[in-house]
């Protein structure tokens, strides 16, 4: 009788490994998918006071041009050094150099509008790659065929060059690099930039800079990186992310971009506790130094904007206005990354965070607490 019992038993113990061998399948899957990614901007030995651990790629910021060839100096090639030594601590990280930055590439148009400056940068990308064991590129050019920075040179084939770029990179480099970009989080650059169906298949993701919607140009408070849209701001994440869809570029190829710093206004009325009011810029903080900031300008008052799922703060003192994210929404909008189905998050930047119980470790308790991930 015991047999039998044990030969019934023994289809419903198999069907319970098949199940659970498909759970952690599926798990493994999406932690090997779900990239962390931290752009990190200054001395490589910086970073090792910060959990790297719980990053999957840091993305040093930034390389420049020297003629058409991507080049490192020797600051950079130290700090890029003290990065790749970051392996010994966590073996699964990957060091990505970037180029550009905002005003970082003011030859970009010229140098990638012809096949020899292409085939030269590609060509020197492969060789860095090379000499200093990294894992791949990340393209930061701001921002092909939009006169976003006053005095740069722009041109409407900037859109087609920079699809031919990639295409130049993905052959210099093959399958095993990394080849990723960073892209403007709102409409003009989706429709004027990129050739999304021609780009995307050759990428490994693209990282929306869905951050500064208000920023130092801004003559109205607002939220700076807000996960969703209001009826007095358009852009945000979520509005980035289906514009994208729109688009047909892959959601497993989507990283968000969340703000590690805080951008602060003045002059700001007191009405509506200073969002959406008249403004003039201020500056940045570090989510670091951000409850010292408030602190030493004494009166703000931090609140919550349940339609943005953003927070913000106000002074009506000194009248200072204050966007940025915190944990809350941080952990959204890795929340709805994951529940998105996208890529993963990354931020700006690597020490803009506490090194100790900072936003990192907000990312990844969020993972853990959705997927078991570790």
């Amino acid at each position: 009788m015991r047999y039998r019992k044990s030969l019934y038993l023994l289809p419903i113990l198999a069907i319970i490994l098949l199940a659970t061998g498909k759970l952690l399948a599926q798990q493994n899957s999406v932690s090997r998918r779900f990239a962390v990614i931290a752009y990190h901007h200054g001395p490589g030995e910086i970073a090792a006071a910060y959990p790297v651990e719980k990053l999957t790629h840091i993305i040093y910021s930034f390389l420049h041009l020297d003629g058409n060839c991507l080049a490192a100096g020797t600051n950079d090639s130290i700090s890029i050094v003290q990065l790749v030594g970051l392996k010994q601590r966590n073996p699964n990280l990957k060091i990505i150099l970037s180029l550009g930055g905002w005003g970082g590439c003011p030859t970009c148009p010229d140098v990638f509008a012809t096949e020899t400056g292409r085939s030269e940068f590609s060509n020197s990308v492969k060789e860095l790659m090379i000499k200093y064991n990294v894992d791949g590129i990340d393209l930061d050019w701001e921002y092909p065929a939009l006169g976003s920075i006053p005095g740069y040179r722009h041109y409407p084939e900037d859109k087609q060059n920079f699809t031919m770029l990639i295409r130049s990179l993905r052959k210099a480099l093959g399958d095993g690099y990394e080849v990723s970009f960073a892209a403007g989080g709102f409409a003009g650059y989706f429709i004027k930039s990129v050739e999304w169906t021609e780009v995307m298949p050759l990428v490994d993701r693209v990282n929306l800079m869905t951050y500064d919607y208000i920023n130092g140009y801004s003559t109205k408070t607002g939220h700076h990186t807000p996960l969703y849209s209001t009826s007095q701001q358009k852009e945000s994440t979520d509005y980035a992310v289906r514009f994208l869809d729109s688009l047909g570029v892959p959601l497993d190829k989507i990283v968000i971009g969340a703000a590690f710093y805080a951008r602060t206004f003045s002059h700001v009325s007191h009405r509506n506790k200073g969002l959406y009011r008249n403004c003039k810029f201020e500056g940045f903080t570090g989510f670091r130094d951000l409850d010292e900031y408030f602190s030493r300008h004494d009166g703000f008052k931090v609140y919550w904007d349940s339609i943005a799922q953003a927070p913000y703060a106000y002074n009506p003192k000194e009248r200072i206005f204050a966007t940025f994210d915190d944990s809350r929404s941080v952990a959204l909008k890795t929340n709805y990354a994951l529940d998105k189905g996208l890529n993963g998050i990354m931020f700006w930047s690597l020490t803009g965070d506490n090194p100790q119980n900072g936003l990192i470790g907000i990312i990844y308790n969020t993972l853990n607490q959705n997927n078991g991930l570790k």
